[in-house]
């Protein structure tokens, strides 16, 4: 047989793969984007050897597609990474023969905390199909090896419900291309700063705020809820007077040692660096570098509060290093 009939012959085995999982379609798709949509959660994605390397690339799909994901390693998770999964997600386990030991582990583990779990796999008679919430059959008539042992046409059909899922989810959430833009802006950082302020903060509850008056031991459950390193304090009409950092938390307990009676007023900066909400992205990275922050409280221009910037908004999956 010659090279190209044999690119053939695995073309057509695969495409022979998608229009079986094509036809076995059904109720439990649609159910795997209800659980997702209806979780407040993201999406953690795991599994082993070939099924981990295209967990990782649906992980990365979804999250560019507007549902926040992360791959979770087997062997990191069952070593102390199962601590960042939280009761709100949703976990995507990959296992084409449904008995890899330590994918099944994660998910037992993980249904006892009260996690969902979708299962993406070639045997809806396995052990990890008993255990998931959903089953998603991706199984493929034959692998494209020729002696139906390396998983080929398994992951490519696997990789293309990955896809389908995203996409499915995309589109109930109504993801348009600004909001790809603003996700997946093609690794120019040039073209990220020509958007305004307004489109890539983070608004509403994604917040952490606070009011003039408020104990610091109320008000660091929200600081630690939000995530971003700091809580902005307001007054009765929503207008910026302050900001608590980490690093005044730290300086605060190595100066009183305790949080006990401490009013917010005490210990936030007032009168913070801020910019509105108009602005270009480019004017606020210049803002942040010249004074060496990494969050940029957003108002309108009346002064009140309708965002709150991070600098990884700005600068996507780049990397940035300030210099002094």
């Amino acid at each position: 047989m010659s090279v190209l009939e044999t690119a053939r012959r695995v073309l057509r085995v695969e495409i022979e793969g998608l229009c079986t999982v094509e036809k076995k379609l059904g109720a439990s798709f649609e159910e795997a984007v209800r659980l997702v949509l209806s979780s407040r959660g993201r999406v953690v994605v795991t599994g082993l050897g070939k099924s981990g390397l295209i967990g990782r690339k649906i992980s990365a799909t979804l999250s560019s597609t507007g549902t926040p994901s992360f791959f979770l390693h087997p062997a990191e998770a069952l070593h102390g990474d199962l601590g960042m999964v939280t009761p709100e997600d949703v976990l995507l386990a990959l296992s084409n023969s449904g008995r890899t030991e330590e994918v099944n582990l994660i998910v037992r583990v993980l249904k006892g905390r009260g996690v969902r779990a979708i299962a993406l796999t070639g045997n809806p008679d396995s052990p990890l199909a008993g255990l998931a919430d959903v089953v998603i059959d991706v199984g493929v008539p034959r692998e494209a090896c020729p002696y139906d042992l390396a998983p080929t046409a398994s992951t490519t059909a696997a990789l293309a419900v990955g896809d389908a899922l995203a996409v499915a989810l995309a589109e109930a959430r109504g993801f348009g291309p600004e909001d790809f833009r603003r996700n997946h802006p093609g690794g120019s950082l040039g073209e990220r700063l020509k958007v305004r302020v307004a489109e890539i903060m983070l608004t509403g509850d994604r917040i952490p705020l606070t009011r003039m008056g408020t104990l610091m031991t109320e008000a660091l459950p929200e600081m630690d809820r939000k995530r971003l390193g700091c809580i902005l304090i307001l007054d009765e009409r929503d207008r910026l007077k302050g900001i608590i950092t980490d690093g005044d938390l730290r300086r605060t307990l190595v100066r009183r040692g305790s949080l006990e009676g401490v009013r917010v007023e005490e210990i936030m900066t007032p009168d913070p660096k801020r910019i509105d909400k108009d602005r270009l992205a480019s004017e606020a990275l210049d803002l942040m570098e010249k004074h060496l922050i990494t969050v940029l409280p957003v108002v309108d221009s009346d002064e009140r509060l309708v965002g709150i910037l991070h600098l990884h908004d700005i600068l996507g999956k780049g990397s940035f290093k300030f210099t002094v």
